[in-house]
């Protein structure tokens, strides 16, 4: 039985994100590896060459990028950002929240897995957090079981 693909979540910016990533890696970092693999050859005796065997190790990480991002384009599902509402936290949507125990206010902007960037308050909706935060209304509070422990956050604002 084959199995389905995952469905990829993307904003606009992040398919382009994608498809810059993915062009970077045929035409840059393909062309560098075929190098070196060219210029270990010249060495001599591939069997010893530990310059081409580093060079084909990563030949093959640049090829798996390369059919993940492609996978991950051809799945993709734009999201439409005329069709995110604010009434609850879903994809696409900024919320801020409140610490119930802290007191920390904190803004996450609720993306796709293929662009969470946690650095900058970009989350994953399959993140704990993230999933925790997705149907909350503003001023809900949501207990969240993360890894470090269960954490509680108010749903201070919903925003696009």
């Amino acid at each position: 039985m084959p199995q389905t693909e995952k469905e990829t979540i993307l904003t606009p910016e992040g398919l382009k994100q994608l498809e810059e990533k993915l062009e970077q890696y045929k035409a840059v970092y393909r062309r560098e590896v075929a190098e070196r693999i060219r210029q270990a050859k010249e060495f001599g005796d591939i069997s010893e060459n530990s310059e081409y065997e580093d060079a084909k190790l990563e030949q093959a990480f640049v090829e798996g990028q390369i059919l993940s991002l492609e996978k991950m384009i051809r799945n993709a599902k734009i999201l439409d950002e005329a069709s995110i509402h604010t009434d609850v936290v879903s994809v696409g949507t900024t919320v801020k929240v409140k610490d119930q125990e802290s007191g920390e206010v904190c803004e996450y902007t609720i993306v796709g897995s293929a662009e969470c960037d946690p650095k900058r308050g970009r989350i994953s909706n399959e993140s704990p957090v993230g999933a925790g935060l997705l149907g909350q209304n503003k001023g809900k509070i949501a207990t969240i079981k993360t890894p470090g422990g269960t954490v509680k956050y108010k749903i201070m604002e919903i925003k696009r």
